[in-house]
């Protein structure tokens, strides 16, 4: 087994929850990834790993280290996955960047979501090479901007990077998380025809057309999402989030336009989810012969699945067995994590990291004890996989 230092791991995960991360598109003042990058740069390359710094924005850096194989032709490549990111600080009841450690647990922001994980990716990397063994894969480790928003910096590492095999650090109390869902931001406009409001004749109301919308998408929401099962996650769903139209109370509103969102389980796509639109809308168009809308995909995230026999499921599985003397737990997450990009990607991907809680909350923290564990878990998973 390999050596994990304990409070080496402790004491990382302690300086990167120091270092402000605030995504700047969440916060318009935040500090970015720039200072937190240069910090694990050092730090990749102190531990002796080739690092590669790449830009997917400016001042927002991926750093992307590699432990290169004795043997690369022989033996597998493992990705860990983790961002650097944090979302506000808001009204915190702690201070968000004074990492405090009280009844076995760490406070601060980012202590569990998601600097936890990423101190127990470059520890538990760090321990494989100061053990000697030597590898017949390359290990690359993966720090990453921007997961907390649009995650252009998985997407820029993809562009790059692969591997045969990942597993995203996110925090999810010691479980193999093998499933999450994808979601779609979906656009829909009604059109209808402007009048003065004593002119009913003439005026065709695009905001009451749009209530037609609304009551369908309920419907089947209800009726058929709702009944749509998956063995380890809830249903798929939807929901409206904004709605506009009109320009004054005494015109027909011409326009009214809806954003929702739906989320989707493993096997929805896409295109599906785009037949499931036109469907809907055809039969508001049956109801109503003056019926007219269109409608878009804004933003589309791949939900997440991977088989139990795949080898990396099983190489973490050994791995937690060895360390916890028990079996670990699967789980399914109902959000949608950078794993998405990876797995569509052609990487299969598993998420296992360590037990937080208050994720973007008041009061943030993470297990003391599971982020040693979960550098020790994934330490073991490196040697195994790529041996």
């Amino acid at each position: 087994m390999v050596a994990i230092d304990e409070q080496e791991t402790v004491e990382l995960l302690k300086e990167l929850i120091r270092i402000d991360s605030v995504n700047p598109d969440l916060v318009p003042d935040g500090a970015g990834e720039a200072a937190i990058g240069e910090f694990v740069r050092a730090y990749m390359a102190d531990s002796g790993l080739e690092v590669v710094v790449q830009d997917s924005a400016p001042g927002r850096p991926n750093v992307i280290g590699t432990l290169r194989s004795a043997n690369p032709v022989s033996g597998k490549s493992l990705m860990l996955n983790g961002h650097t990111d944090t979302v506000g600080f808001g009204k915190m009841d702690i201070d968000p960047l004074d990492p405090v450690e009280r009844g076995g647990r760490i406070y601060g922001r980012g202590s569990a979501d998601m600097k936890s994980g990423v101190a127990a990716m470059l520890s538990a990397t760090a321990a494989v090479v100061r053990s000697g063994i030597r590898l017949s894969g390359d290990v690359i480790v993966a720090a990453v901007v921007d997961e907390e928003y649009a995650s252009i910096g998985t997407e820029t590492l993809v562009k790059d990077f692969g591997a045969d095999a990942a597993i995203v650090t996110e925090p999810t109390n010691l479980s193999l998380t093998v499933a999450h869902k994808g979601f779609a931001w979906i656009e829909i406009t009604t059109r209808g025809r402007s009048a003065h409001g004593s002119d009913s004749s003439s005026g065709r109301d695009a905001i009451m057309m749009m209530a037609e919308v609304l009551q369908s998408f309920r419907q089947h929401d209800q009726s058929q999402l709702a009944t749509r099962n998956h063995p380890i996650l809830s249903p798929p769903s939807l929901h409206a989030s904004i709605i506009e139209g009109g320009k004054e109370l005494s015109t027909y509103p011409d326009t009214c336009r809806l954003q929702l969102e739906r989320r989707t389980v493993p096997g929805e796509t896409q295109a599906s989810i785009e037949v499931e639109i036109a469907d809907i809308l055809d039969g508001c168009r049956l109801r109503d012969a003056d019926f007219s809308a269109e409608s878009a995909v804004l933003f589309y995230r791949e939900p997440l699945e991977i088989d139990r026999s795949d080898s990396v499921v099983k190489a973490l599985h050994a791995s937690f067995q060895d360390v916890a003397g028990r079996s670990p737990e699967y789980t399914g997450s109902a959000g949608w994590m950078d794993s998405g990009i990876l797995c569509a990607s052609g990487i299969p991907t598993v998420v296992f990291g360590p037990s937080g809680d208050g994720f973007h909350g008041a009061v943030e923290s993470v297990d003391r004890d599971s982020v040693v564990q979960c550098a020790q878990i994934l330490a073991n998973t490196i040697v195994s996989f790529c041996a």
